[in-house]
């Protein structure tokens, strides 16, 4: 286990030239403890649950609630096709009192809301709590008590901000996919896969390739004010570990796309992945090759490349209709 990074009075500057580069998660210290939540939070729990109820906009947020028997791991039940809590909508001030309530019992429910949007419930919120590394991106507001989030990736590169509360970040780069035992895709608990596996209490009987995922995983301890970047892609188990917890988070892309990625995965899942052996041995260089080399077809000049030249709209335009096309009379 190895503890991720951390940095200190980082800029904008320094964050785009020095972190971001490195590809890896990194620790921002300190990086929003001047914001008025902080402070209202180290005051006290109640201090902050004033504060942010005095910007709700009234709106209805998502909330998950859990037994006191699940201690907080939202997850799957008996199996995938069912969940061990309940979800539904609410007020955030009411997700707040519920807060309170549960704060001082000896086996709390677990309450959370998840990701909702500050511009559209505490725009106020937003404007006084500011992340100036990233000026122009919409951030979002996690409220709860203790709670274990199973280790799943993003499809954004994020800025994990800590209000009040201590969070531990268990993290593990793009490449351990195999090793961390995604679940299903039609079933997901917060829109992407997650790992089958506790990264903090592994089976490794049941999941043994999740030892070498191990041996790459970084560990992130934050306090509040503290801020985590984490890239692109990379997987994180999210350990909210205090009574009251409240976090902000600024997910973005800076790249374009004329289509989903998702899109091309279902789509070879459907056209390639039960092709014998041998065409995989095939596919598998082509891939390479047209997809992720970008020195491929250096050999043609853009105009003799077709549809394999530089994207444009007319370009996605025709390779789109020739999907659909393929896709409406049953071809691979």
């Amino acid at each position: 286990m190895t503890v991720t990074a951390t940095y200190t009075s980082v800029t904008p500057e320094r964050f785009a030239g020095e972190i971001r580069p490195l590809g890896r998660p990194a620790i921002l210290k300190g990086a929003v403890a001047d914001w008025p939540a902080v402070s209202h939070g180290r005051q006290s729990d109640d201090a902050l649950i004033d504060y942010i109820a005095g910007h709700d906009t009234g709106q209805i947020a998502g909330v998950y609630v859990g037994t006191p028997e699940i201690a907080g791991h939202f997850f799957y039940g008996a199996d995938t096709r069912s969940d061990n809590f309940r979800y539904g909508p609410a007020p955030i001030p009411q997700a707040l009192d519920r807060l309170r309530q549960e704060r001082n019992q000896d086996r709390p429910h677990s309450v959370y809301v998840q990701s909702a949007e500050i511009s559209k419930h505490m725009p106020g919120f937003g404007a006084e709590n500011r992340l100036d590394l990233l000026p122009d991106v919409a951030p979002r507001i996690w409220i709860g008590n203790q709670a274990v989030t199973r280790a799943h990736y993003d499809l954004n590169y994020n800025i994990a901000c800590v209000v009040a509360g201590r969070r531990r970040f268990l993290l593990f780069p793009p490449d351990q996919v195999a090793n961390l035992y995604p679940g299903p895709f039609d079933r997901t608990i917060g829109g992407v896969p997650v790992s089958m596996v506790d990264a903090s209490n592994p089976d490794l009987d049941r999941y043994p390739l999740f030892a070498e995922a191990q041996k790459t995983m970084l560990t992130a301890d934050l306090e509040p004010g503290d801020a985590l970047y984490i890239p692109y892609g990379w997987w994180h188990q999210v350990h909210s570990l205090s009574a009251f917890n409240v976090l902000v988070n600024y997910w973005w892309d800076d790249a374009a796309s004329a289509a989903s990625p998702y899109d091309a995965l279902f789509h070879a899942i459907l056209a390639v992945r039960d092709l014998p052996a041998d065409h995989h041995d095939l596919w598998r260089p082509l891939f390479d090759y047209y997809v992720f080399d970008q020195a491929a077809l250096a050999h043609l000049s853009d105009r003799d490349r077709g549809t394999l030249g530089p994207m444009t709209p007319d370009l996605a335009r025709r390779i789109k209709q020739s999907l659909a096309r393929s896709l409406d009379a049953g071809k691979p």
